[in-house]
């Protein structure tokens, strides 16, 4: 495992960026995917993080670790060396990565980008109410990312592949959650397949053509 632990000044809220898989299903990289403006998916990603005031945490695989070129100054990476052993082994390094003082940690796989609008709306959500989960909702469904209180780290650093991994600490805190209704319905999209990719590629290119 390979960490970076340089981190900003005052920051006390973070993302993870799950960005280790093997993109089976897509057959290339998600990572190096164009999105908005020509950018990488891992890039727009991160920079979206950014322009939130939340620091993100980059976890790739060894298979993929010369992303780290594409990772903007202010994130953080961690290398998972397993990342055969799924999404969970993965979140259990880029916790790894947190200081020992922070208020929230976001997480968000590679192929789920969002505006950083959605990343600040959920963490102003956090800062009225401090649930311990705070999840973006349209028309009631939850959708992703999900943010999470600092107060329920240790059950993320408990959480186990064969016992649902995140979707364990979801279920067991659904009561929970603070669901905060957006507009957009992004916050449901996942880049799991080239159709799907082709698909929100060609929504990006209606709304630019609608605004010229």
């Amino acid at each position: 495992m390979s960490v970076d632990k340089i981190y900003p000044e005052d920051n006390q809220n973070f993302a993870l960026i799950l960005a280790a898989g093997f993109s089976t299903r897509m057959g290339t990289c998600k990572t190096t995917l164009l999105w908005h403006n020509n950018q990488t998916l891992l890039r727009y990603q991160a920079e979206q993080f950014l322009q939130a005031g939340i620091t993100p945490i980059i976890v790739l695989g060894s298979h993929n670790a010369d992303r780290r070129s594409d990772c903007p100054n202010g994130s953080l990476v961690a290398i998972n060396l397993k990342s055969d052993r799924g999404k969970t082994s993965s979140i259990l390094i880029g916790l790894q990565s947190l200081p020992d003082a922070f208020s929230t940690i976001t997480i968000s796989a590679v192929d789920q980008p969002r505006s950083s609008d959605v990343y600040r709306t959920l963490l102003e959500a956090y800062q009225q109410k401090k649930a311990l989960i705070i999840a973006p909702c349209y028309h009631g469904k939850l959708g992703h990312p999900l943010l999470f209180s600092c107060r329920l780290l240790p059950e993320l650093k408990n959480i186990q592949e064969s016992t649902l991994g995140l979707r364990e600490v979801v279920q067991k805190f659904y009561s929970n959650i603070q669901k905060i209704e957006m507009e957009t319905l992004d916050i449901l999209s996942d880049l799991n397949n080239s159709a799907m990719y082709q698909l929100e590629l060609q929504k990006i290119a209606n709304i630019s053509d609608d605004s010229n």
